[in-house]
């Protein structure tokens, strides 16, 4: 019959895919118990918004019913505790992606990131209003892209030409009015490419955008996260220390249900909610001023007391941003609905940032 030994050994070939090593190296397996070939076992995730989770407990499940005499696995999750995350962290001697240059000189005040729970809510035209509205108020602001494999932030600003090198890093790209952008297609030899990568590929690009550009001196970093709370996501909230995230969605009740998922996702990984913007939430008739809500009634104050957070404002379907951000001239754009949702964010944003965790 099969015994703990066994089942250990087993487990040696099982990673974890976002950390690239073993889970027993990691610490994660704990618990394990044998009984006439019926096995169970904890897995310690770093966090139970893990997206690799049903993939990490179907390896371990393979792997152990592949040794003879096992009968049945069972699973047991919980999150990693503090004094294990530390354990799991690398250690003295180990390689380790140190501070770049860059991110030992810049000076960054505040982070901000904006995330929705899906696709098609306008979330990367309130990211660049953000950038602009506050760089109005007189902030120096910059726009991290990290929404890798479909940027939109570069041809909102009419920037085109890849961003020059300096001694220390990348210098990011800057707009008409000073603010400085970093995006993935900055640097691809033509925007139409496509960008087929991986998550391990699309987290190191990230990492290197936080910590190879010379970002300078900033009020506030705006970081344009893609949909969902997938790989590109969970880097950033592992990675870069958030003052806040900021949640967009529209007024369909099936926006706020995945918006929903988005703040679950912030909340494992102890980052704070600054509050939800509703997006494309009427459309206003040229001829007689009314507001047509194109999209239906609003769920939005609804979903923002589900999730304790503030409705910092509701914006309007409007031809004109549209066709601004397709001629690269956000900036051109009357953003006088947003001022107040910008100076909002920032009075709500936490002044003490989330602890990256690798």
């Amino acid at each position: 019959m099969i015994d703990k030994t066994q089942v250990l050994e087993a487990l040696k070939g099982v990673n974890d895919p976002e950390l690239g090593k073993s889970l027993l190296e990691l610490g994660m397996v704990h618990d394990v118990e044998v009984e006439d070939g019926h096995v169970s076992l904890t897995l310690a995730l770093t966090t139970m918004a893990h997206p690799h989770k049903e993939r990490i407990v179907d390896s371990v499940r393979q792997a152990v019913l592949a040794v003879d005499g096992t009968q049945d696995v069972q699973v047991r999750l919980r999150e990693v505790t503090q004094e294990e995350m530390k354990r799991i962290g690398p250690k003295k001697g180990q390689q380790k992606r140190e501070p770049g240059a860059a991110e030992r000189l810049n000076n960054i005040k505040r982070v901000l990131a904006v995330m929705s729970g899906k696709g098609g809510v306008g979330k990367s035209s309130v990211a660049a209003m953000l950038a602009v509205a506050l760089r109005q108020q007189g902030k120096r602001v910059g726009v991290l892209d990290a929404d890798i494999t479909g940027p939109s932030i570069p041809m909102m600003f009419g920037l085109h030409n890849p961003p020059p090198m300096g001694p220390m890093g990348i210098l990011p790209a800057e707009t008409s009015t000073g603010i400085r952008v970093m995006s993935i297609n900055l640097l691809l030899p033509s925007e139409d490419d496509a960008v087929i990568w991986r998550g391990p590929l699309i987290g190191g690009a990230i990492r290197q955008f936080w910590g190879d550009v010379v970002w300078g001196t900033l009020d506030v970093l705006v970081v344009d996260l893609p949909p969902g709370t997938s790989d590109a996501s969970l880097t950033v909230m592992q990675s870069i220390p958030l003052n806040g995230v900021v949640l967009v969605t529209s007024p369909q009740d099936l926006a706020g249900m995945v918006v929903r998922k988005a703040a679950q996702m912030a909340a494992h990984l102890n980052v704070s909610v600054v509050g939800l913007v509703e997006n494309m939430s009427y459309i206003v008739c040229p001829k007689c001023g009314e507001r047509i809500k194109v999209f239906g009634p609003s769920w939005a104050m609804r979903t923002a007391m589900q999730l304790g957070v503030p409705l910092l404002g509701k914006l309007p379907l409007d031809p004109e941003l549209a066709r601004r951000c397709d001629a690269g001239e956000i900036e051109d754009y009357m953003v006088d609905a947003f001022e107040p949702i910008a100076k909002e964010v920032m009075e709500r944003a936490s002044a003490r940032p989330s602890t990256p965790m690798f």
